[in-house]
Parts: structure tokens; sequence; C-alpha cells
């Protein structure tokens, strides 16, 4: 009998936790081992930890190099953060490990739209170590990149692509609100994002990057916005309530420029429970060419569990994929693996 795919989750937060839920279900998965970052969580069963009512015999683990060597996983997902600075260390030591990696961290989608040297060595360390890794999520990652690459994959041509996501952030934790200036008023968000301690979305770059490498652009240049939506109803979440005057989300848009002129444009407004004054989540994709296509979505396709699924999905995609580092128009399209998700691997493993 084939033994499963072992899998090392790393964070056990809101994303964390529902992708390891999902890799307890998922047939011919294994969870073997769980790491995150909090000191005082470690010695935990994973299963509380993730908010499953049984314990796993799994123990919640602070020290990464120790989880590793005591799971010895086919491959780790991780789900601590978001920048690239923040993730390497932790693929780092994965990959001189041999462990194949996935990550969701938002910079990690295409590494080398703000980092390109980084990039180049993480992509150089994983042939060495014979293991792949790729940056996966619902945003960047699918709905404004690859999924618009595939819509212009039937145009002759392309004169310009503007997408916009409106979406619900309730079902995020502390660190996307925090990130977002959820709770904050007006002036604080304004000051915090000149400090930096409101970065709202991060992944345009990426996104951008990703487009234009698939159809050919040269990108001259990106500018980006950012401003607060401000709630007039009270508006809670497990992790946080907004009162009227207080900001609900981010409105934030990006535009890439060509020869002078707009071809990339990203609109992402963000906010928790936005269905209470109205405002109807969803996700539209208009490429302006031959022939125009407009695609709408409504709601939006769902940040949170999308984000956990693509994650768990491209399992199989990334232990069948070359070593190295790799983005998401460089593997095969993703897939939900309902099935047991050996049968998906071309690698023999032995009983």
């Amino acid at each position: 009998m084939r033994q499963p795919i072992r899998v090392l989750i790393l964070g056990t937060g809101q994303m964390g936790s529902g992708i390891a839920r999902l890799v307890v279900r998922r047939p011919g998965l294994e969870l073997v081992g769980a790491y995150g970052r909090r000191a005082q969580r470690a010695g935990m069963d994973v299963g509380p930890a993730i908010g499953l009512n049984q314990h796993l015999g799994i123990v919640l683990s602070s020290n990464l190099d120790a989880a590793i060597e005591r799971a010895r996983p086919d491959i780790a997902i991780q789900a601590t953060c978001s920048t690239l600075d923040d993730a390497l260390a932790e693929i780092t030591s994965l990959v001189r490990h041999g462990v194949a990696v996935i990550s969701i961290a938002e910079e990690m989608v295409y590494p080398a739209a703000t980092s390109p040297a980084q990039a180049k060595q993480l992509h150089s360390l994983a042939i060495e170590h014979g293991v792949a890794v790729l940056g996966a999520g619902i945003n960047p990652g699918f709905v404004l990149d690859l999924l618009i690459i595939a819509l212009t994959g039937v145009c002759t041509e392309i004169e310009s692509i503007t997408a916009t996501r409106t979406n619900d952030l309730s079902p995020f934790g502390s660190s996307v609100l925090t990130a977002q200036g959820v709770g904050l008023t007006p002036e604080a968000f304004r000051l915090a994002l000149a400090q930096g301690g409101v970065v709202g979305h991060y992944g345009f770059a990426q996104s951008i990057h990703m487009i234009a490498r698939a159809v050919g652009w040269d990108i001259e240049g990106i500018e980006e916005t950012r401003a607060p939506i401000v709630a007039r109803v009270r508006r809670e979440t497990p992790f946080t309530t907004v009162e009227p005057g207080q900001v609900a989300g981010c409105h934030q848009k990006a535009v890439a420029y060509r020869n002078g002129k707009p071809v990339i444009t990203l609109i992402h407004p963000q906010q928790v429970h936005p269905e209470v004054e109205g405002v109807m989540t969803g996700d539209r994709i208009h490429v302006r060419g031959a022939p125009e296509i407009v695609l709408t979505t409504t709601p939006e396709i769902a940040g949170g569990e999308g984000t956990i699924a693509l994650a768990v999905n491209m399992i199989p995609r990334v232990l069948n994929a070359p070593p190295g580092s790799h983005t998401m128009i460089d593997l095969p399209v993703p897939a939900a693996v309902l099935a047991d998700a050996r049968t998906f691997v071309a690698k023999a493993r032995a009983d």
C-alpha cells in the first residue's frame, strides 16, 4: 500500500488552521506536524490548536528545524506571513531539509517582482536540493492574475486590462485586519499608512508582473493608492468591532504603464461586512481587445476558503514539478483534487 503524502503546516492562524483541517480530511494526505511562531502555544496538541474537537497526537512546535526532523514531511505549506523577507528564512530551512514548499505569503506569488536577487537565490537553492517551491493564494495567485491570464488566451489583441475585486474581510484574522487599518480612525489610518503600519493589500506588483510576463509586456512603472473606507454603521467580526466613523477597510488601486499608457489597472476595495451598507461583493475582469471580454462574479470568489483550497489542491502539482521556484503560470492549472491525492502524483512512492 502506498504511503500518504506527508504534510507539515507552518502557521496556525485563520489560514494555517483552515489548511490543516482540509489536509486532515483530504484522502491521500497526512498531517504529520505543525509549526507556529507563538512560543506560548508550543506543546499543544495540534487538533485543538487548529480548531478540531479531537486530539491528533501531534504536538505543535515553535522550533521549525525540530518540527521538520520529527515530521519528515514530503511537503510543507507556509501560512505564517505576507512578505518575502519574513517568509524567506522558513522557506530556506525547509528547502535545505529537502522539503517541497507551498507558501501563501503574498509576495511569494511572484518574488522577482520586488526582490529579483532573492528570487534567483531561492530558485538556485531549490534546484540544488531537488525540491519545488510555489507561491499560491486567491489574490495574488488566482483572481487578479491567473484568471486574467487565462481569459487573454482567446484574444488576438489586447489594449488594456482592468480588474476589480470587491471582497469581505470578515473571515480573516487580526493580522490581515491590522494591515488594512480596520478599526482605526481615518486620521490614524493616514498616519499609519505614512509610517508603514497600514499596508493594505500585498501583491499588486506580483499580480501585475505575472500578467505582464504572460502576455509579453514590459512594464515601465506602477502607481499605487490607498484610501480608508469609513463605516457608517456598526460592524462586528470575531476579531474586531468597527464603530461608525471608524475605518472598515481599505480602497486600493494600482495602475501599470507601458509606453506611457495605463495597460493594467487593478482595483481592490476590501472591508468587513460590506453588505451592511449595501455594497455587493464580486470580481470583475475587463479585457479590452479582440475580442473584448468582461467576466463578472457575484459574490466574490471566497478569499479565505479559496486560499485554503488552492494551497491544498496544488500539492500534487508541486510534487510533480521540476526542482526550482515556480509561479502559478509555470505549473498545470489548479483543479480540485477530490480523489486520493496520491493518484495525482507521478513520482512512485515506496510502501
